[in-house]
Formats: structure tokens, C-alpha cells, sequence
């Protein structure tokens, strides 16, 4: 029986984009995302049909596959490359999925008592070198997947040298997910707050199944990459963090707060830099994202604390035993990561004003949940999941009106309401309908 499959064409359509371009193609994401099916099923069938590209000329391998173990030996995965390419003028398509767990080894002849400490990363070849090799010779085309954000993403604009271009890829977004869910749009809701977006959970039919796998995918496969990678050993704590993080999203904290926390619930608790670095560790895995706040009137980034939202709701309901489903906070989560999603850079922000006279004289500080630059300016949005009357509604609008400034204004509702503007040119739109208009962001609307 054949496997059913998520067409996602706009991640197709970009890494066709960059084909041929001499860079090295770097697709990024939280692992089960749909990077592998991109790669080696998606885009591969798009070089059949649309450059005629011989199967020959695609050299796959996946290194977190037994029978490709071996090449996670730099020199050896180098090796396997190169007996293939061959010089002429075809050109030849390099696959390598989950690249980070190519490890680095020592160079031969090297002696390491004879290189200073600042240069001892001269040392060893990495799955760095042998990219930026394959990318050099001038009939290969070099691609590769990888979950971990920080050998991958912060290294496009060093250890590439300017070859590197990276396509960061994602959970279904609701629009993705509507016509795979096949249901009327109101029940396809209800399942993606419910369950996210991760392609192989979105496929499964059975509930009590896909609560069993997205549990099993958050402990035997996002906190176990961590810990394996990362050498934890407190895995206790790392799980007690993991698990805060779940219950708060979209709240703000800081690493001290998390601590003490802990400290009230356990004696043993991690502390603030051991929270500070577990952190780090889910940010390097995909698995939350930090918003920071942004002083909209001083124009400038505030101390922590800032806001955390899981990349996957799913994940983080499956993480609470879907006992903490807060239709509120789950949209707010929802909306973060369709944001960003669609290549915005969002900030959390605050207004602060000075109210009143006299003794009465009071700073006051607002939040906008989400200060969104989308390249042609910058989009205020606030989520609001319901707003039953006029004093809600000036509640919800309050931080808006006082930003001074003239940037669009949206409030997002719950459910399916249809776009409209009040008097005060602050627009209204539900949620359904904003996350299935592609444009619904953008500072100027087309």
C-alpha cells in the first residue's frame, strides 16, 4: 500500500529556487518536520520532471541511518562523494540528511602539543570542510538537512564561507494542514490546537495513537537528541524545565524565575545557569523559541524576561497530557509561529506612558504581544481570543492606541470573524481567516 504523503510546494518551489546557485543548500528544523521527505522524495521528483536529472546523478545518504554510520567520518563521507562525481559536464546532486551527526576528527600527522590553544580547531576536519569541498568542485550541487540550529544556522555566514544558504522549514501552518485534515475548517481548528502540525502525526488517524506518538516524540527523540549531544546528566531537571516551559507559554520568564521556581518545589532544583543552558539546548533543537521585548516608543530591547512558545503545539499539549489546553494561549502560540513562519522577525512589545498629573502621575507599561517587521515596515498584533464587549475590546486596543505612531494595528480573534476596521484604523480579523491569508501581516497590503 502506498504511503500517503503532505505536499508542502512553497518549500519545493524555494530550494528550486537556489538550485545550481554554488552555495551549499542547508535545510534546518526541529527533527520530523518533513526535512528528509523535502529532500530526498519532494525536491527530488522536481529534478526529475523539471530538469530531467538522471537518478545516477543523486548520491544520497542519511547519516542517522545504520548503513551510513560509518560515513560519519568526515574523511570517509568525503570519500564516498568523490569516487562518485565524477569530472564531465553532468551535474551531480549531493544529499546528506541530518549532516550535524557527522562528528569531527583529528587530522593525520597533526601533533596537538604543537599548535596554540587559540588555533587547536585547525586540529580536526568537520562536516564543514567536506561541504565546502563538494560545493567547490564545479559539477556539484550540494544539499543537506540538519536539526540542530547552532552547527547549522550561525555557522551559514562563517564556516561556510559565504556558501552557505539555509532554508528553514517547519510544522505544517494551519493552511497546510487544512486540505491534508480534509474536514470543514472548524473541525480542522479543533485538531491542529490540538495535535500541531508534525506531518507524521497529522497522518496518523487514531487519536489515542497520535497522543502516544507525540508524547514518545518529545522524551525518546527531541530530549534524548539534548541529552545525548549535550552530555546531560541531570536529565531530571532537564525534563522539570521542559515541563515548565510547556505550562508557560507565551508568559514571560527569565532563567532565575524558572529557578526559583524549582526551588520552591524541590529542593534539588536546577539553578539559574543551568536553566540559563537548558534553555539553550531547546532553542538549538527547534523545540521552543524565544521572543524578546521590544520598547516600541524608546526603540530599543529590554532585559529579560521574555516569552517562550513550543514550535509544535502538539508537542506541548502531548508534554502537559493535554490537561492545559488554554484555547487563549494555544492561539497566541499558533499566531507566534505562523509569524514567523512566513520570515518575519517578531518581537513582544511594550508601550510605557506617563499617565496623569501631580501626585497622581504614574509610569505605566503596556504589552503588544507581537511587533512584527516583515521587510516593508512593521505590523502591530494583538491576540485576543475573545472579546465580548466594548470594554474588552478597549482593553485589548489600549496598548495600540498609545504606540504614537501610524503602523498598521490588528486585532486577532478567536474563530472565523471577517476583517473590519474601527474608527480608530485598528483592524479586526479572526484567526482562521488570518492564518489562511497569506498577506494578512504585511505592513502594506498589496
Amino acid at each position: 500500500m502506498e504511503m500517503k504523503t503532505i505536499d508542502r510546494p512553497d518549500y519545493v518551489r524555494r530550494l528550486a529556487g537556489a538550485a545550481g546557485n554554488g552555495m551549499v543548500k542547508i535545510v534546518t528544523g526541529i527533527r520530523r518536520c518533513g526535512k528528509s521527505h523535502l529532500l530526498n522524495v519532494a525536491f527530488r521528483d522536481w529534478l526529475r520532471r523539471e530538469k530531467g536529472v538522471d537518478d545516477r546523478h543523486v548520491h544520497a545518504v542519511s547519516l542517522d541511518l545504520k548503513p551510513f554510520e560509518a560515513l560519519q567520518d568526515p574523511n570517509r563521507l568525503y570519500a564516498h562523494f568523490a569516487e562518485r562525481i565524477r569530472p564531465g559536464k553532468a551535474m551531480h546532486y549531493v544529499f546528506i540528511d541530518e549532516v550535524q551527526l557527522c562528528r569531527k576528527v583529528l587530522k593525520e600527522g597533526v601533533d596537538p602539543a604543537r599548535v596554540a590553544p587559540e588555533d587547536r580547531d585547525s586540529l580536526y576536519v568537520t562536516f564543514h570542510d567536506v561541504l565546502n569541498s563538494l560545493a567547490a568542485l564545479p559539477n556539484a550541487d550540494v544539499y543537506v538537512t540538519g536539526s540542530n540550529s547552532r552547527m547549522l544556522s550561525s555557522d551559514v555566514a562563517t564556516q561556510f564561507r559565504g556558501r552557505g544558504w539555509e532554508l528553514r522549514m517547519r510544522p505544517l501552518s494551519f493552511a497546510e494542514f487544512l486540505p491534508a485534515h480534509g474536514g470543514d475548517k472548524a473541525d480542522a481548528w479543533r485538531d491542529y490546537e490540538t495535535f500541531g502540525g508534525l506531518p507524521q502525526v497529522v497522518l496518523e488517524p487514531d487519536e489515542a495513537e497520535k497522543r502516544r506518538l507525540l508524547a514518545a516524540l518529545f522524551e525518546k527523540t527531541y530530549l534524548k537528541d539534548i541529552v545525548e549531544r549535550w552530555k546531560v546528566r541531570d536529565t531530571a531537571a532537564l525534563s522539570r524545565v521542559a515541563d515548565m516551559l510547556c505550562s508557560a507559554v507565551g508568559s514571560l520568564t527569565n532563567p532565575t524565575r524558572l529557578a526559583n521556581a524549582f526551588s520552591s518545589l524541590w529542593e534539588d532544583g536546577p539553578s539559574g545557569p543551568t536553566v540559563r543552558k537548558f534553555l539553550k539546548y531547546f532553542e538549538d533543537a527547534f523545540l521552543f523559541q524565544r521572543a524578546d521585548r521590544w520598547d516600541v516608543k524608546g526603540g530599543r530591547y529590554l532585559s529579560a524576561p521574555s516569552k517562550w512558545y513550543a514550535t509544535d503545539v502538539g508537542l506541548r499539549n502531548a508534554r502537559t497530557n493535554f490537561r492545559q489546553q488554554e484555547p487563549a494561549h494555544l492561539m497566541e502560540n499558533v499566531l507566534y509561529n505562523e509569524l514567523v513562519g512566513r520570515g518575519c522577525s517578531v518581537d513582544v512589545g511594550v508601550v510605557e506612558t506617563t499617565e496623569g498629573s501631580g501626585p497622581d502621575k504614574e509610569h505605566v507599561r503596556r504589552e503588544i504581544d507581537f511587533v512584527v517587521n516583515d521587510g516593508a515596515g512593521k505590523v502591530y498584533i494583538q491576540s485576543a481570543y475573545a472579546v465580548p464587549d466594548a470594554e474588552k475590546r478597549r482593553q485589548e486596543t489600549e496598548s495600540l492606541r498609545k504606540t504614537g505612531d501610524f503602523f498598521r494595528k490588528i486585532v486577532v480573534t478567536g474563530g472565523f470573524e471577517k476583517p473590519w476596521t474601527d474608527e480608530t484604523g485598528i483592524e479586526t480579523i479572526g484567526l482562521v481567516p488570518f492564518l489562511l491569508d497569506p498577506g494578512s501581516h504585511l505592513a502594506r497590503r498589496p
